[in-house]
């Protein structure tokens, strides 16, 4: 992780709505976060906690139905409010994105040499054939493609679920981007080949120095690759720290949950694993308070489901949103996980 002191991204009090019939959906409320460079932050939550959203809004990828508000800076630069072509100079080139389901995002008619090299020349169209075709090369062999020179010329189908996967990890890092974004990069994946798509973004980072968006509803991926972890429930922040401390100093329910639902080595034989009672909120119909007192075994009512329930900083770079995090932690020292 590099020195600086200058984030590469800042997002400022971000929120994201979508209204139709049924009202109006908050999908983001209020998130804030810096990312610092060769730094990578994961984001985790259960599906629906505004982790995607929070990336296509960076992006610059919502519909135009989506109202956007806060701030979103590149190195400074205020991204939100950019026109569709001044954001197609910034998509690519400064700010890159691994999609989840490399199959979909990869055209099937053309091979992958074209379409890496398609992707150099849209930001660059100096370069010659002779030239994109060695860089298509060099990124394949960058992603441990082996026979990147053979296989520079076969078609999407023609490789294996993970090797479409660092095939997609090429092409978002074609033109050195500032930031990358995984957006649940080892979904449908196999765990062997999940931890070999992990490693793979692991060395393409020391490689290139860009500074990683790592989003995943697991905390087992994050736990050998992020720096730091935020982690979304219910479109905000509920709490934010450094690695270790998030896995050996948790102060938020919804953490423990989290961590409580992973499976362990020194788990009995036959034994369920623990999932968290209930299921998140609607984002048109969002409850008073802490949005996980309804689920969280530590609420108290009249306490945890009124008013607005403030950043707790627990440490400088640790801070969680709730009123119970004393016990919480408490518990966590007392061995329970």
């Amino acid at each position: 992780m590099s020195n600086s002191d200058t984030p590469v991204l800042e997002v400022t009090d971000l929120r994201v709505q979508f209204s139709n019939d049924a009202g109006t959906a908050t999908s983001v409320d209020g998130l804030s976060f810096e990312l610092m460079p060769g730094e990578t932050l994961g984001v985790v939550g259960e599906s629906g906690s505004g982790k995607s959203v929070t990336s296509m809004a960076v992006m610059g990828l919502l519909p135009k139905a989506a109202k956007v508000t806060g701030s979103i800076r590149l190195r400074g630069e205020e991204l939100l409010g950019k026109s569709e072509d001044a954001m197609q100079s910034v998509r690519g080139q400064r700010i890159a994105m691994v999609f989840q389901d490399a199959l979909a995002a990869l055209n099937p008619v053309h091979t992958v040499g074209e379409q890496l090299m398609e992707a150099v020349q849209v930001h660059d169209s100096s370069k010659t054939k002779s030239q994109l075709r060695a860089r298509a090369i060099e990124l394949l062999d960058t992603v441990g493609i082996p026979s990147p020179k053979q296989r520079v010329d076969q078609y999407p189908h023609e490789f294996s679920g993970g090797m479409r996967q660092r095939i997609m990890i090429a092409m978002s890092i074609a033109n050195d981007p500032d930031v990358l974004i995984a957006d649940e990069p080892t979904t449908a994946l196999d765990v062997t080949v999940q931890a070999q798509v992990l490693d793979v973004l692991r060395r393409v980072q020391e490689r290139t120095g860009s500074a990683m968006l790592l989003i995943t509803h697991d905390l087992g991926v994050v736990a050998g690759l992020a720096d730091r972890v935020l982690v979304m429930y219910a479109g905000k922040m509920v709490e934010q720290a450094p690695i270790e401390p998030i896995f050996y100093e948790t102060a938020h329910p919804y953490t423990l949950g989290l961590l409580d639902s992973m499976p362990r080595i020194d788990q009995d034989a036959g034994s369920k694993l623990f999932s968290i009672p209930g299921m998140p909120p609607k984002p048109t119909a969002l409850p008073e308070g802490c949005r996980f007192s309804p689920r969280c075994s530590f609420a108290v009512a009249g306490l945890c489901d009124v008013g607005e329930i403030p950043v707790i900083d627990i440490d400088p770079d640790h801070s969680a949103v709730c009123l119970r995090l004393d016990e919480v932690r408490e518990l966590r020292h007392g061995g329970a996980a």
